[in-house]
């Protein structure tokens, strides 16, 4: 993939499991959006392009398996890059919206052969979950608390009964969790409310303007092991910027893989939020770097993303400033939302809304 970042292309992946009304959804994201004066290009399945040619990818030939899923990562790599070719040359802005992603691959084989297979094509997971897409948005399946909905009709390639949906359901959230904008979206509302919260979701990453969802922060204790989590190192700076508006730029990886992202985010009333973030290459963080606020430290801290019952779940442990607590965060909630929180999690104290405790506030150098 080319290193040349673009402003106006934005690329997202619709995912989930079986029967989680991802095509009910495509079709109203490419009508909303198209009316709002976007180019929207849908990039179909590939694995479902790969069944109707009539490749079995439950068959015992393990050769011909590893071929074929090889091929599909190879397929999703090129249709995307294409895409994007494309993009570049339209005048209007962009939204390329994926069914499903590079990682979902990496939910229907074993982590030897997914290492295989990155390792043999020359990339990585941190390159193919962080760096290719703005956000991903995982429709739970109905299998899992909509079980009255669940159906197999509607697709000659799905056979799963109830327990199977839920646990490819589990294995593609996993693949993808540690993404910096992974939203979960459940079924505790109706499907309409569920359609709303995705239009929702993307008008977010596209800067367009949408009713603020909830943000819940906490200080906690954990108390036992977190399962599944994903692990990343994480360095936000902040920008010099105009009254009203926060510009910052991040840098967030693993063991020496690293994306960078620069975020915007400016209140235009009381309830309504624009905030834009967009991936730009090493070198362009490196030049933001240049006009960092000197009134503010750099924010440095290690972050585990995991998910417990269809919620996902950001606990950060700061190195700068050193506070000497873990602070856990939730988004994309709505108001009057309950969460149940993981048992292995003790909530010292709700802060949520407690401006002290966000990273604005956080990086302000102390005067003496």
């Amino acid at each position: 993939m080319t290193d040349k970042i673009t402003n106006k292309i934005t690329k997202i992946v619709l995912t989930g499991g079986p029967c989680a009304g991802k095509t009910t959804a495509m079709a109203r994201i490419i009508e909303h959006f198209s009316g709002l004066g976007f180019q929207v290009f849908a990039i179909p399945e590939v694995p479902t392009m790969f069944s109707s040619a009539g490749i079995n990818y439950l068959t015992h030939n393990k050769a011909l398996f590893f071929e074929a899923e090889k091929s599909t990562l190879n397929i999703q790599l090129a249709l995307e890059d294409h895409f994007a070719k494309m993009a570049a040359q339209c005048s209007k802005p962009v939204l390329i919206v994926c069914d499903r992603g590079t990682m979902d691959i990496s939910a229907y084989v074993s982590p030897e052969i997914w290492e295989a297979l990155t390792e043999e094509m020359g990339t990585n997971t941190v390159k193919l979950r962080d760096a290719r897409y703005e956000a991903i948005l995982h429709m739970v399946t109905a299998a899992a608390g909509a079980e009255q909905f669940y159906t197999n009709e509607n697709n000659k390639f799905r056979s799963e009964d109830v327990e199977l949906a839920r646990e490819l359901d589990r294995k593609v959230l996993s693949a993808w969790t540690g993404h910096p904008h992974l939203r979960v979206i459940g079924n505790h509302m109706d499907f309409d409310d569920k359609l709303r919260q995705v239009l929702n979701e993307i008008s977010t990453v596209l800067g367009v303007p949408c009713p603020i969802e909830q943000e819940r922060k906490y200080i906690v204790k954990v108390t036992g092991d977190i399962p599944d989590y994903t692990e990343s190192e994480i360095t936000q700076t902040y920008l010099l910027s105009e009254p009203g508006t926060e510009m910052r730029v991040r840098k967030r990886g693993w063991q020496g893989s690293y994306v960078y992202f620069q975020t915007i985010k400016k209140t235009v009333s009381r309830n309504k939020q624009i905030e834009t973030e967009r991936r730009i290459t090493a070198q362009q963080y490196v030049d933001l770097l240049q006009i960092a606020d000197p009134s503010r430290n750099p924010i440095s801290k290690m972050r585990k993303c995991f998910v417990w019952k269809n919620h996902y779940f950001e606990l950060d442990t700061y190195i700068e400033p050193k506070l000497g607590m873990q602070i856990l965060e939730l988004e994309g909630i709505k108001e009057g939302d309950e969460v149940e929180m993981p048992p292995f999690i003790e909530v010292v104290e709700d802060i949520t809304g407690n401006e002290m405790y966000y990273n604005y506030q956080l990086s302000l150098r102390k005067m003496p």
